[in-house]
């Protein structure tokens, strides 16, 4: 059979895409020898160099591995994180001043230039984003109005980027006019603004757990409090416990993140999607659904967000473009539904509106097309990333380690073996210059002791890969186990 070459895809990815799709599925098993390559080429109707280039990428990734005077090999498996959390108990919690603490810590060694960091959430190399594009799409805007800089931007900001938002929204299942979007300063304002919506001081947000860290000293700010959802790694928020939460009126509010989740990476089933949107909106309670990573899902066509199947307006949308075009423009938006106007009239009063220029730009790069281009890219990149770092801690970690399988974004999460504390680990790596997240910064309560959350939007040199194979020198030190050495990673979930 030969190979349908998709737009913007050059045959060797279009191989490369078919067998790693098979070893993620688990067609082609651990152990299992990959078929000689000349048969390949031809039931491709491809060249040999077309897949010796494709076998370059997937031993690069980590999915296969070259064995003298026998050929090349499916690599084994990297046991997967199948139940990150036991039931939780229903307990409302506050954020100890040792907890942010550690959290002022974190943020304070992300942003120390001199630090190797394998956790940050934040692409750290320009090659992640079309910054040129973006540069020249900006000085034509100043040259055609050189005025625009002079003006004040008004609410409800730049008509033509909230258009360009309605119509790609439509792609995802989302049918809303440009007037019921709100920009906003990033997804934390979106966010922001919708608890201020919402709840009043004193009540209480269902969240997932684990969940990102930041939420915890948002929710203090408002006087709020928090009360953790048991979460699975592969379906997302136990929404029989949500459910039960509901009924007993437990929780005012919640925040969640079905799509590409930060710290687990799954995105939640289509089936759960629309039960979450139901019980919201039988219950009469908002749900605040961060669509940060949405974008930047693997597979396609992508699940559309729980959004898409809201009847009554009681999820509030919000997301940015922060992890997808440009993070220093910090341009984000939200679509309130039956909260749009108080939402609309926060924004206002607090920081009025967004950059017109910041704006335009984005908006005449949404327009242009090259936006699904740049994603079709940085999807691709971001897998291969990962594929990448699993194999290292499959060689380089202690045996007994467990990683979630993402389907999108560039973070997962890692469970060690043994009586470890990643407070610890994170402590004596700062030692060394490398920065990690550990585990207890996910939660109120300390059941994530033993796990970190790792980040691959970095380039994979080789300041990056020492600083992997460090961390899990460290962590087979503290526990006193060997290295994995050959345990393998598929990219989509295998329960083992």
């Amino acid at each position: 059979m030969s190979l349908p070459l998709s737009s913007g895809q050059t045959l060797y990815q279009q191989l490369v895409d078919s067998f790693a799709e098979s070893i993620h599925q688990g067609t082609l098993k651990p152990g299992k020898r990959l078929p000689a390559i000349r048969r390949v080429a031809q039931s491709h109707q491809v060249s040999i160099n077309t897949v010796l280039n494709a076998w370059q990428i997937l031993e690069d990734r980590g999915l296969i591995e070259s064995r003298p005077q026998s050929g090349y090999y499916v690599r084994g498996v990297l046991p997967a994180v199948t139940r990150s959390v036991k039931p939780l108990p229903a307990k409302i919690n506050d954020p100890s001043a040792q907890k942010l603490e550690l959290i002022e810590q974190v943020f304070a060694a992300q942003n120390n230039p001199d630090y190797t960091n394998i956790s940050l959430a934040c692409p750290q190399d320009g090659t992640f984003y079309p910054a040129a594009r973006i540069g020249r799409i900006t000085a034509s805007i100043l040259r055609q109005n050189p005025d625009i800089i002079g003006r004040y931007a008004l609410p409800p900001g730049s008509e033509r980027l909230r258009e360009e938002i309605a119509r790609r929204a439509l792609h995802n299942g989302i049918n809303l006019p440009p007037q019921a979007i709100t920009l906003t300063h990033g997804c934390m304002e979106a966010l922001q603004l919708a608890l201020r919506a919402v709840t009043k001081p004193g009540d209480c947000i269902g969240l997932e757990s684990p969940t990102y860290f930041f939420l915890f000293p948002l929710l203090a700010s408002l006087g709020l409090k928090a009360l953790e959802i048991p979460t699975d790694p592969q379906q997302g928020l136990s929404l029989d416990a949500l459910e039960m939460l509901l009924q007993e009126k437990r929780v005012q509010a919640v925040i969640a993140m079905p799509g590409a989740q930060n710290p687990l990476g799954y995105v939640m089933p289509l089936e759960n999607k629309k039960r979450l949107a139901k019980l919201v909106n039988t219950y009469y309670v908002p749900l605040l659904e961060d669509g940060l990573y949405d974008e930047l899902q693997f597979e396609w066509p992508l699940s559309p967000p729980v959004k898409a199947f809201d009847s009554e307006g009681w999820v509030i949308y919000c997301t940015s473009f922060t992890k997808t075009v440009a993070p220093d423009f910090r341009v984000g938006w939200t679509a309130a539904g039956r909260f749009h106007d108080a939402i609309a009239h926060l924004k206002a009063v607090s920081s009025m509106a967004e950059s017109r220029l910041l704006s335009e730009t984005l908006a005449e790069f949404l327009a242009s097309g090259g936006y699904d281009h740049h994603l079709r890219t940085l999807r691709r990149r971001y897998a291969a990333n990962l594929d990448a770092a699993r194999g290292i801690l499959a060689r380089h970690f202690p045996q007994g380690t467990r990683a979630t399988l993402p389907h999108g974004g560039f973070v997962f999460w890692v469970e060690l073996p043994g009586n470890i504390d990643t407070v610890e680990m994170f402590h004596r790596l700062l030692q060394e210059q490398i920065c990690v997240t550990p585990g207890a910064l996910y939660s109120l309560s300390d059941r994530y002791k033993h796990a970190l959350r790792l980040s691959c939007c970095y380039p994979f040199d080789e300041r990056y890969t020492w600083a992997l194979q460090r961390t899990g020198a460290l962590a087979c030190e503290m526990t006193g186990l060997a290295p994995g050495q050959d345990q393998g990673l598929p990219l989509r979930p295998q329960v083992v």
